[in-house]
């Protein structure tokens, strides 16, 4: 990443685009006095729009001012702070408030979550998605990883996309009908700028050409910068099915993807400009994805994706496609998004990261938080990164130990652990998804992101007495039981037939953080799910 951030260091993010995203991890404000659970007022609570501001009375005191007898009163009580004008404390209060408190243009928009839960907001009409997440993010008291998304869900073409952190919030809602069931979804997205990372893992080299100037050769930067460099013409081709206009059956077809649109060969895999056909283009359109492909449009598999213009809001218009594969759809859908947004996708990437650079707060922070080693006669500061991970470890698991103590049965001191005292430790964790079917894990992972280490923990349906871990590994899916191991009286979990051994899941989890062992990867995600 290196090339690619010495090459693109002039790009600066807007000041519109991170003010708003700003007040909300600097925590001013307060969007919390509501009087609905249902409804975050984002209103200024001084004054009602309309009211006129109060005019001072000219009363006679008795205490003499230096120019006269006349003293200005603005409230029947004395001033605690006479140094204090009006026109100073109107200032404060104004920069204590929400960036949008101080136009009046507002709208009520409904968020939902993956379990359908609602929440009403009174958000600004300038508002973008970005901010919408902030909001949550802040009034959940989650933890702001840059991974959670807003998205656009239209029901009845059964098709969702992301909504890019720099669009307009209300721009998105304009394009909808007034009789359609649209929602917007808040939920994690991890795979949302993970090409930015790992570009060769989203576009495989026989679906890409590059142009001339790279001799057919690229790595990790060149070929993200090739997509950024608008003077440069990279291409995505391959085989794709069409659902034909107007008919419910499918035909397959070779497929070009470049800057000015997307085309079809009526002639094999030629390229020749006689036998390509203007299919779309991406100045007035989004690219969705399908979210039942078999089931609603009759495709042959469930990789479905569609390209919708933004002037014609019939489902006829759609431009219906299928891919044979998770990670062929992923390297159509992210061209798309590149060659729609180019240079505003890699700015909406670092801005975070920039923030956190340039933070104040945060440096002061991290500065001060030093390892202590407090178990010899005195006290010393661990400077070894390695060490200082060791002892945090040993002191979580030694934490756990006495939390089983306190939660064995009658408070009895017992060495070994009650199964109650386990299910009490991991139910709480936020990977464990308690009662989810296979398919609903399933749902859950392809919805937050199909990157290497996106994980979550369930009950095995088939046996009760089993977990099951769900990964995600090459944009594939696997599902890894945990058994119990009964150790004279002691209960553990394994992955590997007792080969290692874990008192509860929570360190069970932990370990395969940090080491693969029998996995494909390391556990790096977890799949989150919040009520709103």
């Amino acid at each position: 990443m290196s090339d690619m951030n010495n090459t693109l260091e002039d790009i600066h993010t807007s000041g519109c685009l991170g003010e708003k995203a700003e007040i909300f991890g600097s925590g001013k404000g307060n969007v919390s006095g509501s009087s609905s659970p249902s409804l975050i007022p984002l209103h200024g609570p001084l004054q009602p729009p309309n009211a006129q501001p109060s005019k001072t009375a000219v009363c006679k005191g008795n205490r003499k001012s230096e120019e006269g007898e006349e003293t200005l009163l603005t409230d029947p009580f004395p001033n605690p702070f006479p140094e204090l004008i009006p026109s100073t404390v109107s200032s404060l209060v104004s920069d204590c408030l929400l960036p949008w408190t101080k136009s009046g243009a507002t709208q009520v928009i409904k968020v939902y979550n993956e379990d359908n839960t609602s929440r009403a907001v009174e958000v600004p009409t300038d508002i973008t998605a970005r901010d919408i997440c902030q909001l949550f993010v802040m009034k959940n008291h989650c933890i702001d990883d840059h991974s959670w998304t807003l998205f656009e869900q239209l029901s009845h073409p059964g098709i969702e996309r992301t909504i890019e952190d720099h669009e307009s919030v209300m721009e998105v809602l304009s394009g909808w009908g007034m009789d359609t069931d649209s929602r917007l979804y808040f939920r994690k997205n991890y795979a949302k700028y993970e090409f930015f990372n790992k570009p060769l893992d989203f576009f495989p080299d026989h679906m890409v050409s590059l142009s001339s100037e790279t001799n057919g050769i690229m790595n990790h930067s060149q070929l993200i910068q090739t997509f950024l460099n608008s003077s440069t013409c990279p291409e995505i081709h391959g085989h794709l099915h069409a659902k034909e206009q107007g008919r419910k059956s499918w035909k397959k077809f070779y497929f070009v993807l470049r800057r000015s649109g997307l085309y079809f060969s009526n002639k094999g895999t030629s390229k020749e400009p006689r036998h390509l056909q203007f299919i779309a283009e991406f100045s007035d359109g989004d690219v969705y994805t399908l979210l039942s492909a078999k089931k609603l449009h009759g495709a042959p598999t469930d990789y479905g994706f569609c390209v919708k213009s933004t002037k014609h809001g019939s489902p006829r218009d759609l431009k219906l496609l299928c891919a044979d594969d998770e990670q062929t759809r992923t390297c159509w859908v992210t061209a798309m998004r590149l060659f729609k947004y180019g240079l505003q996708l890699y700015q909406n990437f670092i801005q975070p990261h920039q923030k956190q650079k340039t933070s104040p707060m945060r440096s002061i922070s991290e500065n001060s938080l030093v390892a202590m080693d407090f178990s010899g006669h005195k006290s010393r500061v661990i400077e070894n990164p390695s060490e200082a991970l060791s002892v945090a470890v040993e002191e979580g698991l030694s934490w756990r130990r006495k939390s089983c103590h306190r939660l064995s049965s009658h408070g009895s001191p017992s060495t070994s652990q009650s199964p109650m005292s386990n299910i009490a430790l991991h139910m709480a964790q936020p990977w464990f998804q308690s009662k989810l079917s296979r398919d609903e894990a399933h749902r859950l992972i392809t919805q937050q992101g199909l990157i290497d280490g996106v994980f979550l923990l369930r009950d095995s349906q088939s046996n009760p007495k089993t977990f099951v871990l769900s990964l995600c590994h090459t944009q594939r899916i696997k599902h890894f039981q945990i058994l119990p191991v009964d150790d004279e009286g002691d209960l553990f979990y394994s992955l590997d037939d007792g080969h290692t051994r874990f008192t509860d899941l929570i360190q069970l989890v932990e370990f395969y953080q940090l080491n693969r062992g029998v996995l494909p990867c390391k556990l790096k995600h977890h799949c989150a799910r919040i009520t709103l």
